[in-house]
C-alpha cells in the first residue's frame, strides 16, 4: 500500500469518525407536493410562483446548498457547517492538486464508521456563480434561470439536470444517517417541469 492510498484511507476513516459525531439526522418529515396539487390556482403566474416555492424545499435544503457555497470551503450537515477537514475548492471545483475531491468520496457512499463518506462520481461543487448559500428563494430563482450563471444551461437541459441528473439524485440518497431531501428526484423533476412550462416565474421577495 504506497503513501498515497495510506493518506487517502486515513482521511475516509477520519470523515467517517468525524461524521459519527454529528450523526443525529433523521429522516425527512417534509413531504413534497407535485405538480397536480397546484391546479387549483387559476392564475397561471400565481401557481408557477407556487410550484417553485414547493420546489424550494429540495433546492434550500442543507444537503444541496451545502454543496453551492459562496466561497473556496463546502459546507456539510444540517446545520451547513465548514467542511471537516479543511478543503477548497480549487481551480476547477474539483478541489485543490494533492487533495481533490474524490480522494475521499468515492463514486459511491462509503458508510464504514458512522454516518461515513457520501458519494457519487460527479462529485464537486457547483461554481460560484451558482452560489446559493445565504440567498433567498427569489434570488436563487433569478439566478437558476440566468444562462450566464447556471453554466449556460437552457430551460429544457435544467430540467433533465433537476430530474435525472445524478449527482442532484444523491440528495434523495445521502447514505448514513443523513436526511434525505424531500419526496423523490421523479417528484421533483416534475414539479420543476412544471414550473418551467407555467412560465417559470420567479416568488416574489
Amino acid at each position: 500500500m504506497n503513501i498515497l492510498r495510506i493518506a487517502s484511507l486515513t482521511a475516509v476513516l477520519g470523515l467517517g469518525l468525524l461524521g459519527s459525531v454529528h450523526a443525529t439526522e433523521l429522516p425527512s418529515s417534509q413531504e413534497l407536493k407535485g405538480p397536480e396539487a397546484f391546479s387549483q390556482i387559476e392564475d397561471e403566474t400565481e401557481r408557477s410562483r407556487a410550484m417553485f416555492k414547493e420546489a424550494g424545499k429540495v433546492i434550500q435544503h442543507p444537503r444541496c446548498v451545502n454543496c453551492h457555497p459562496v466561497s473556496d470551503t463546502p459546507r456539510q450537515g444540517l446545520d451547513m457547517r465548514p467542511h471537516e477537514p479543511p478543503v477548497v475548492r480549487g481551480p476547477d471545483n474539483h478541489g485543490a492538486p494533492g487533495m481533490v475531491c474524490s480522494t475521499c468520496h468515492q463514486p459511491q457512499n462509503v458508510d464504514p464508521v458512522g454516518n461515513g463518506v457520501p458519494g457519487n462520481p460527479k462529485w464537486h461543487l457547483a461554481p460560484k456563480s451558482m452560489a446559493w448559500y445565504g440567498k433567498s428563494l427569489a434570488e436563487i430563482c433569478t439566478q437558476i434561470k440566468d444562462q450566464d450563471r447556471n453554466g449556460g444551461m437552457d430551460m429544457d437541459e435544467l430540467i433533465h439536470h433537476m430530474a435525472e441528473d445524478s449527482l442532484v439524485g444523491w440528495g434523495w440518497n445521502p447514505g448514513g444517517d443523513r436526511q434525505p431531501v424531500p419526496g423523490t428526484q421523479e417528484k421533483f423533476g416534475k414539479l420543476f417541469a412544471a414550473w418551467v412550462h407555467s412560465g417559470a416565474h420567479c416568488p416574489v421577495e
